[in-house]
């Protein structure tokens, strides 16, 4: 073997290496990003093995003696990926750095990220369609050279860095930087006039970017996901705190038999009930819906309860009870909506009144006419600037009946071809079921609504309701 072709052996047997060692880092770090994607920096994981990865399977591509020893049909495929290495590399690596900065500066990387790719595009497509690979290679390098000129001025100024950068450890980065722009952008800038610096160098400074980059971007992740863990931590804490604000037990009233579900969509719900019990005979219960979900609408779901204590010397005039309740929360609201519905029973009289904020209607089951009647009686949603006006509708009735009382994630989940569970499943579910207990019918129902949906689906809102038998 002549010495020249030694040292052409020597160089691609690096070649084989390093690329291997690229590949595997980038294979390393998709596999991460996949693992970590509910931590914000995963996108610049993601990036940042697609770009170790291509750089690597450029190298491989340069080991001529590795290729030779391949089918032709497979060099022919190491060709195109070559190719396709080449010009995409730099995609991967704009888009690495503009996950990593902020404001005007994410916007210009990736401005020149789009640029790269439509001359990766082009320059690929070119070299598919006719054959000429490094066609669109000059303005590919261009670009290259204006990212890095750009990268190094806001690596090099830490006045840019602090005020453009997304990530914390910023010396790491900027040394790692700083040697990988110095040695790309002396490669590029040499490359036009005929010159060539050895590859070992290239490998060195990308080795030393690649690290610098994969140390900041796994530290945000891990940090991102510390937040997460503390936030579902004290979201558990605002779950348990939520639950001990709703009735712990049903109230002991004559001839009435209550069963209760209270089924959050998330960790917090911003879905209410409340019984309002005045002795064995008379008891009050209320259902409310604050709009929209999570921490917000648990919050003012929280100061309904506080709300309630006061108007509770309304409890049985409704229209008062809601006008109260309203009032107290006007303050309150910022924005948001409630709708809530309001029942009074009293067993000795045998008549309930109901009225209701904009909510959906109450379901009375009539034992003796074997009818189920929806009963409405609304005034307007708590925060709107309508007047407070609820009007309130008596109902007689007698042993054998029923009373539902919900909010509309009971009617709302659809099936795979977009049909809601609605009202009139409801009704069909307790004309059905009309013998069975409070407590069967409302375990009943529940399943009924929880398989509405694909399996697959997730709960879109929160579901509460309350079943009252008269017994």
């Amino acid at each position: 073997m002549t010495p020249d072709a030694k040292a052409r052996f020597i160089a691609e047997v690096i070649y084989l290496m390093t690329g291997t060692i690229f590949v595997v880092i980038g294979f390393v770090a998709l596999v991460v990003a996949a693992i970590r994607r509910r931590a914000s920096g995963w996108r610049a994981v993601l990036w940042l093995g697609i770009w170790s990865a291509l750089y690597g399977i450029q190298r491989i591509n340069d080991c001529g003696f590795l290729v030779a020893l391949l089918p032709h049909g497979m060099q022919v495929t190491i060709a195109y990926s070559h190719g396709f290495a080449t010009y995409f590399v730099l995609v991967a690596g704009l888009s690495t750095f503009s996950e990593l900065t902020v404001g005007r500066l994410r916007q210009v990387v990736g401005l020149l990220a789009g640029c790269a790719l439509v001359f990766a595009v082009a320059g690929f497509g070119n070299f598919v369609l006719g054959g000429k690979e490094y066609a669109l290679l000059r303005p590919n390098t261009i670009v290259a050279i204006i990212g890095l000129f750009i990268l190094v001025i806001f690596f090099s100024i830490p006045r840019l860095n602090r005020q453009y950068g997304a990530v914390q450890n910023r010396g790491v980065l900027l040394a790692g930087s700083i040697v990988f722009g110095a040695e790309a952008l002396l490669t590029n800038l040499v490359r036009p006039f005929g010159y060539r610096i050895d590859s070992i160098w290239d490998d060195a400074g990308f080795l030393a970017l690649l690290l610098s980059l994969a140390y900041v971007a796994m530290r945000q992740v891990y940090a991102s996901e510390r937040r997460l863990i503390s936030i579902e931590n004290e979201l558990a804490v605002a779950r348990q705190l939520q639950f001990s604000i709703l009735p712990t037990s049903t109230p002991e009233i004559r001839n009435l038999r209550i069963a209760a579900v209270y089924e959050p969509m998330a960790a917090v719900a911003g879905d209410f009930y409340e019984y309002l019990s005045v002795d064995n005979y008379r008891a009050g219960f209320l259902v409310a819906d604050v709009s929209g979900h999570g921490v917000p609408a648990a919050l003012i779901a929280s100061m309904i309860k506080v709300a309630v204590q006061s108007a509770s010397i309304h409890a049985a005039d409704p229209s008062e009870f809601l006008r109260l309740l309203g009032e107290t929360l006007s303050g309150q609201l910022r924005g948001q909506f409630v709708s809530a519905a309001y029942l009074w029973i009293d067993t000795q009289t045998r008549v309930a009144r109901y009225s209701a904020a904009g909510h959906p209607p109450l379901f009375f089951w009539c034992a003796g006419c074997a009818s189920l009647q929806r009963i409405e009686s609304n005034g307007p949603l708590f925060g709107t600037p309508c007047d407070p006006d609820f009007p309130t509708r008596e109902i007689a009735f007698t042993s054998g009946d029923r009373f539902l009382l919900y909010t509309d994630g009971l009617t709302e989940p659809e099936d795979a071809a977009g049909e809601a569970f609605s009202d009139h499943r409801i009704e069909q579910v307790l004309r059905d079921n009309y013998s069975r207990s409070a407590a069967e019918l409302s375990l009943l129902l529940l399943n009924d609504v929880r398989a509405w949906p694909p399996a697959a689906a997730p709960q879109q809102d929160d579901i509460t309701f309350l079943v009252i038998d008269v017994v």
